[in-house]
């Protein structure tokens, strides 16, 4: 049986992804032991996920089994070798899990979000040795993220890692949630030390999105990732539409090359993959930007008003310039960028039909 402790760190010290795959939720003993038993004879997996306890939105959806689940991952152990891992989002679903040997728990968005839940857990968790990963919280708050990781080592526990599931935010965005990069790989940068693990099953919550998810974080150097598995993800009982099956995860893991190549230890590719990041932010911050243009332009059509009002542009000019010099811009490139934005904003607000 693999020590989850020496796997992340080989994987580590190897360039090489950590793979955690599973259903969502353990819906039955068969369900379970069937996905279980065809990713332990892959060798691909290094770790076997399964939510028992289910925090769902909003009542009547299923809560998962519950304790007698934990039954099942014992067995997975016992039969497959296959460390196992669940989430944990109060002080009791601790107790229960270390009666039952869990190798690692995890620490959902939701409780992340709540410093009084998380402390509880922590000081369920005290001196326990078992490892825990921690998931980002809802809200794209890297403090609170920070807090979370601060009160989980204090507690004394083992290996802890970090999940990036992505963000729940007003605005509409193509994945489920935002992936605000630049939060978890600044974060990483203040914890070097702990594995940063890719949920790409929760962050797009849709299969269609989960290599390029995937694919983008090995390039950005996380040190693995979480992929939802299910032997059939039609009939699962949460979170279907983000599911795969065993081939399917083992033909994404193919398309991914997980073994890494020379390329990524480039610092130079490191920094342009971060470059990436930045300008895919850029113009989503841009898309929200025109849409808020739109709806400037049906205000001003609706009151008989001129689309082009110059006095405003010269005023937001004058404050761009100043605050552009303050960051150590150019006047140059802040006429031509935001010249270029707000003619594209006059044009989406000229283009308004009733």
């Amino acid at each position: 049986m693999k020590n989850n402790d020496v796997a992340v760190t080989e994987k580590k010290k190897n360039n090489k992804a950590l793979i955690i795959a599973g259903p969502c939720s353990a819906e039955t003993e068969t369900q379970v032991m069937n996905i279980a038993k065809f990713l332990a004879a892959s060798g691909k997996v290094d770790l076997f996920r399964a939510g028992i306890w289910k925090p769902r939105t909003r009542p009547g959806s299923f809560e998962g089994v519950g304790s007698i689940g934990l039954k099942w991952l014992r067995q997975v152990k016992e039969e497959y070798g296959l460390p196992c891992c669940t989430e944990v989002a109060t002080a009791k679903h601790v107790y229960e899990a270390l009666k039952y040997n869990i190798d690692t728990l995890w620490i959902g968005a939701r409780t992340t979000t709540n410093p009084f839940a998380l402390q509880e857990i922590a000081t369920a968790l005290r001196g326990s040795k078992i490892n825990v990963m921690i998931k980002n919280p809802l809200n794209p708050d890297i403090e609170l993220w920070t807090g979370a990781i601060e009160r989980i080592m204090k507690a004394n526990v083992g290996q802890v890692s970090l999940i990036h599931r992505g963000f729940s935010i007003y605005e509409k965005h193509v994945y489920r949630n935002a992936p605000y990069w630049e939060i978890s790989i600044e974060l990483h940068k203040r914890f070097p030390e702990l594995p940063l693990i890719c949920d790409p099953s929760h962050l797009g919550g849709d299969k269609k999105y989960l290599y390029e998810i995937s694919s983008k974080a090995i390039e950005l150097g996380y040190d693995g990732l979480m992929v939802e598995t299910h032997p059939n993800p039609e009939s699962a009982l949460s979170d279907a539409k983000q599911q795969i099956t065993g081939e399917e995860f083992l033909y994404l893991l193919e398309q991914l090359a997980i073994t890494t190549h020379d390329e990524r230890l480039n610092p130079i590719h490191k920094l342009r993959r971060t470059i990436d990041v930045i300008d895919d932010n850029l113009l989503d911050m841009i898309e929200q930007r025109m849409e808020v243009a739109k709806r400037i332009g049906k205000m001003k059509k609706y009151n008989n008003q001129k689309v082009i009002q110059r006095s405003r542009w010269n005023q937001v000019m004058l404050r761009l310039t100043h605050k552009g010099k303050e960051k150590g811009l150019s006047d140059a490139l802040i006429k031509h960028v935001f010249t270029a934005i707000h003619e594209e904003s006059i044009r989406n607000q000229t283009e308004i039909v009733d």
